[in-house]
């Protein structure tokens, strides 16, 4: 099965299941579903940043500072960002990523998705997925920083992003 004919609950406003579809078809009509979006840091505190593959479905060779992605159909959040955050960063055994926040984020181009935003340590060696990820490396919290300038990033990773630095700011 590829990504697009992956299938996913259609949501509402208010993040109620409303139907089914599959991936390719949620994305080119703009249907409202949901994301995770793990932040994941090493040992150091580092945080890990890498550049999607150019054969991605949504927003392919940006660069990113969450791994995760779509929820499937009947899946839970909770469920999704340690499937999600496994997968990508190519190991078994990670803590279940804790649950901060979720939010809507609303595209440019009219829709939007329900995006639960998680934390996590890993300790483990990485081996991400070569199909997901080009490039990765874990970078000091200063750095990514500057990067954000200078790199071209995945809009709803740096909306969620700057949603997190602000919830920090709050706690």
């Amino acid at each position: 099965m590829s990504a697009a004919d992956e299938i996913l609950d259609v949501v509402d406003e208010d993040d109620r299941v409303v139907g089914r579809a599959p991936r390719g078809e949620v994305y080119t009509a703009g249907m409202r579903h949901r994301c995770v979006f793990v932040e994941v840091r090493d040992a150091e505190g580092r945080l890990f940043v890498h550049r999607r593959t150019a054969t991605k479905l949504a927003f392919p060779s940006l660069y990113d500072m969450f791994v995760g992605g779509v929820v499937g159909a009947g899946e839970s959040y909770d469920d999704a960002a340690l499937r999600e955050a496994e997968e990508e960063l190519g190991v078994t055994g990670l803590p279940r990523p804790e649950y901060l926040f979720k939010f809507l984020y609303e595209h440019d181009a009219g829709y939007g998705w329900w995006s639960a935003v998680y934390q996590v340590r890993c300790e483990l060696p990485v081996r991400p997925q070569a199909e997901e990820v080009a490039w990765h490396d874990f970078l000091p919290a200063d750095e990514v920083e500057r990067r954000l300038p200078e790199w071209e990033w995945v809009p709803d990773g740096l909306a969620a992003y700057e949603r997190l630095k602000a919830y920090r700011s709050a706690g």
